[in-house]
């Protein structure tokens, strides 16, 4: 009907006139006219033809599906390795915040504006300056081995690495634990799956991924490493998150794609094979095999009776005492060669990532630490230790995670003085709206896996510190 809106005023104003003009003669012949078009140029004419086909999709229900593209969004590493985080812009006018980006969790959340304590210094959201801001109505509750927050849900618009989602639902905190956020950041991205969001929103990664918004349905990491940097700074470079498509820039040879262990919920793969010093340690089949793959947990957790005889394998090894219960300390000047496998090839973890800290001259704290999850949790939980140690790819279809070699390209970036990223604003390449209902009431549902996030380390460090007098940089 557009088309023809035109040719119908013309006919209404012709009319219009001839009705107006009773004097005019019957049968006048009117002389007809053709106007000489100018000529149109390549670029004229390029512009007329996509306007033509949209309005033709439009019209007949022939809309083509929204064109995919890919994102990165540049990571910040934060107190030397013990947290990476990136930033995200929610609402209109957008407002950018600092989230940890978090695969061991599916839920959006970010510091209320009313949020007092445990807030100072960081940036909050406050609905009212949002156009587009709705409150959902429901309560927000979720707990972390590092704490807990909770408020309230709502959506907006939310926007990361190129990308848009209308009606996104997140929470809005107004009570956070102590320690949970560092300025500068704000609060948390989960990016595993639906099923274990306490919101039961649909996770702002998932909506992109099934929509079709990405070019490939899934999204990749590289982690910088900056523990061994005796002058690494609060924030340093993190790496990147790949959203769309891998960086072959960032790593080398195949990538090693394995299926989850489970139906979507963690990124779960079965953890067949763990070594130290070349001694492999046998890990039976089954959910006592299941390790969450989480960039949002700093170090590696796992059962007690196998930490036991993976430390076993290293000279001079010892359970920690004190605050160090549930950790292992060994000398300074015994070489550890840890890998792990997930039913492909053995991955190793470099010897800085698993020292976690020099606690005296002579004695040191490994990164691999017991830990003893509840039935709704995995009972390994692979965090930053591991994955500083390879591109790690989380794809949505079919549902598995891949691991690949660094390049030269992204090792030469471990400890490098390169720019930290600033929390900015850009063009967006593609707008889904988000879909899925919200429950009228939330509970914590499953318990994300930072387990343990950077407040832990921090605490250990203080300790070191006030007790050695080390002087460690975190």
């Amino acid at each position: 009907m557009y088309t023809l809106l035109p040719l119908s005023l013309a006919l209404l104003s012709v009319l219009c006139f001839v009705i107006a003009s009773p004097s005019a003669p019957r049968g006048q012949n009117l002389s007809l006219k053709r106007r000489s078009p100018g000529l149109r140029t390549m670029e004229q004419w390029g512009k007329w033809a996509v306007a033509h086909r949209q309005k033709m999709a439009t019209k007949y229900g022939t809309a083509e599906p929204a064109k995919r593209s890919i994102g990165t969004t540049l990571i910040t590493n934060q107190n030397a390795d013990s947290s990476f985080f990136g930033s995200l812009a929610i609402g209109t006018p957008p407002t950018a915040y600092d989230v940890i980006l978090d695969t061991g969790s599916s839920d959006l959340w970010v510091a209320d504006a009313n949020c007092i304590i445990n807030c100072q210094g960081i940036a909050t959201f406050d609905p009212n300056t949002s156009s587009t801001f709705r409150p959902v109505g429901s309560n927000f509750n979720i707990s972390y081995g590092s704490g807990q927050a909770s408020g309230r849900l709502g959506s907006d618009i939310v926007q990361m690495g190129g990308f848009s989602v209308s009606n996104q639902t997140f929470a809005i905190c107004d009570n956070i634990s102590q320690g949970l956020l560092s300025n500068p950041v704000s609060g948390l991205l989960g990016l595993a799956f639906q099923t274990i969001a306490a919101s039961g929103a649909v996770p702002f990664w998932q909506t992109l991924a099934a929509s079709g918004a990405w070019d490939s349905p899934l999204m990749a990491f590289h982690l910088t490493r900056y523990l061994n940097d005796t002058t690494a700074q609060t924030l340093e470079y993190g790496g990147s998150l790949n959203m769309g498509f891998v960086n072959q820039s960032l790593y080398a040879g195949d990538i090693e794609y394995l299926d989850l262990a489970t139906t979507e919920s963690y990124w779960l793969l079965p953890l067949t094979t763990l070594t130290a010093n070349g001694q492999s340690i046998s890990i039976p089949s089954g959910s006592d095999s299941y390790a969450a793959i989480d960039t949002g947990t700093t170090l590696v957790g796992g059962p007690s009776r196998y930490l036991d005889a993976f430390y076993s394998q290293i000279p001079g090894a010892r359970p920690g005492t004190g605050n160090f219960q549930g950790y292992y300390t060994y000398p300074c000047d015994t070489t550890v060669n840890a890998t792990m496998s997930f039913g492909g090839r053995s991955w190793p973890i470099s010897e800085a990532d698993f020292r976690l800290s020099q606690l005296t001259q002579a004695l040191c704290l490994g990164a691999f630490f017991e830990l003893n999850t509840g039935a709704s949790a995995p009972s390994w939980i692979v965090g930053d230790t591991f994955l500083k140690n390879v591109y790690s790819v989380f794809r949505y279809d079919p549902p598995s995670v891949g691991f690949a070699e660094l390049s030269s390209v992204a090792l030469a970036l471990n400890g490098a003085n390169t720019p930290v990223p600033s929390a900015t604003i850009g063009s967006v390449a593609a707008t889904v709206v988000a879909t899925g209902s919200v429950p009228t009431s939330t509970n914590s549902g499953p318990i994300p896996l930072n387990l343990p996030t950077y407040q832990l380390i921090l605490a250990l460090v203080g300790v070191i510190t006030i007790v050695f007098s080390s002087g460690l940089c975190f």
